[in-house]
């Protein structure tokens, strides 16, 4: 049988015959975990591939620090570069722009397909790896970039090749999820929660990529070009963190029928795509209310699969090397079988809108000088702006206001953002509003 190293890395391996040389970058909790898998798994995986996968080197940073049982130290290197190069198939799980950019474009040249969870990656600079890979006749996988375990890029980029998709709303940040619910849930204050979470190990000891929408920015570019079939870049998409929000505005929104959760929204609109992140209150009623937890959940609308939920754990080792594996072993089919998954779809080309251009709804709370007349004044400004409203709440103010306020919330009908922008501005403005409290979008209705 022919030695691994002998077989060049853009040739084929029959059934059954050399094993298929597999280089890992990265070794933290995922990485390790995808080497685990590799590991026991083995007999299966060669099963299902029709050749043994062999993972022939892990690149590390640090080759001296500790990285569990299931990875061979000797395995481990520095010099990325060269282990790419003798490599069917790379598994990228680093992270960041560089090195890994410019690893995955190594191992593209030198013939080996890729399989990344870099989502940070795929979203500031996706276009230049589709290029390379379709140039070089190449598979490029990226489940794992988007909502862990879930399988959402494959169902968009090839399930629903054949219909029209709408609109894409996600949670897919599980850590701003747990962060939420423990807000609703308990009544806790943003930072508790946060605290919690990081015990927990769901959130960084610097979280400010979760709780800014920096992580779920990045996830919403990636399922917006899928499902669109248009670039979108990550510098394409308004983001809003869940910074803001306060036990106060978990209260009202369950007071109102709602939850709050930071929600990825894309959009397919006449003038073009829209897409944006941010805080929104979401009727109980609908099934993005009801993940808990650090799960994550995907609700796709379209023309002809009407609506579709994907749902599961959207981060952790464990889930996120799954979505890894599934990659690897497609990739891997197409080396022992031949064939080629799914290339860039960019053919629509719509054009991306700015934030102002989306159509929704928000929720205002206000408090106002309690005397007759202010509401007529708040709904005049309205209606100048042309922005209905839906419903009206009113109530005593919160403790610590002064006397003779009173509370307003106010929910509006679906307008454009532009003009609901404009009218909170103005209506801050009236001499009978004290403050403009809060201001959220409300999705899913």
């Amino acid at each position: 049988m022919t030695a691994p190293q002998e077989t060049p890395a853009h040739e084929p391996t029959s059934p059954g015959r050399a094993p298929l040389r597999v280089a890992l970058l990265g070794c933290g909790v995922v990485g390790s975990e995808v080497a685990r898998l590799l590991t026991v798994q083995a007999a299966d995986l060669a099963a299902r591939v029709g050749a043994p996968l062999e993972l022939v080197g892990v690149a590390v940073r640090d080759v001296a620090a500790d990285r569990g049982p299931f990875v061979d130290r000797s395995l481990l290197t520095a010099d990325a570069e060269g282990l790419v190069a003798r490599a069917d198939v790379v598994i990228e799980v680093m992270g960041g722009i560089e090195p890994a950019r410019s690893l995955l474009l190594r191992a593209i040249a030198h013939g080996a397909a890729v399989v990344t969870a870099n989502k940070a990656l795929l979203a500031q600079d996706g276009p230049t790896l589709y290029a390379a890979a379709d140039s070089a006749g190449v598979d490029l996988y990226f489940e794992a970039a988007v909502a862990g375990a879930i399988p959402i890029v494959r169902p968009i980029r090839e399930s629903l090749a054949g219909d029209r998709v709408q609109r894409v709303l996600g949670i897919v940040n599980g850590t701003t999820n747990f962060v939420l619910d423990r807000m609703t849930s308990e009544g806790m204050d943003l930072d508790q929660a946060v605290k919690e979470a990081q015990s927990l190990g769901y959130a960084e000891a610097d979280p400010s990529a979760d709780v800014d929408g920096d992580d779920a920015a990045a996830k919403a570019a990636i399922l917006a070009s899928l499902a669109f079939h248009t670039r979108v870049a990550l510098s394409d998409v308004y983001r809003e963190g869940i910074g803001a929000v306060t036990a106060t505005d978990v209260e009202w929104a369950a007071r109102s029928g709602y939850t709050i959760k930071l929600l990825a929204v894309a959009e397919r609109t006449d003038a073009g795509v829209q897409v944006r992140v941010h805080p929104s209150l979401v009727p109980l009623d609908h099934p993005l209310a009801g993940v808990r937890g650090a799960f994550n959940a995907v609700f796709v609308e379209a023309d002809a699969a009407g609506e579709l939920m994907f749902y599961g754990r959207g981060a952790g080792g464990t889930p996120t090397a799954s979505a890894v594996l599934g990659d690897v072993v497609s990739a891997a089919r197409h080396r022992v079988l031949g064939g080629r998954g799914p290339v860039e779809s960019s053919y629509a080309k719509l054009p991306v809108l700015p934030a102002s251009a989306a159509r929704t709804r928000y929720q205002l709370r206000l408090d106002v000088v309690d005397r007759p007349g202010v509401l007529a004044q708040v709904a005049t400004v309205l209606s100048t702006h042309e922005v209905s409203i839906e419903a009206v709440q009113q109530s005593p103010a919160v403790p610590g206001t002064p006397d003779g306020t009173a509370h307003l919330v106010i929910t509006t009908h679906r307008s454009v953002e532009s003009a609901l922008a404009a009218t909170v501005v103005a209506v801050s403005k009236l001499d009978a509003v004290r403050r403009v409290v809060s201001v959220l979008r409300v999705e899913g209705a």
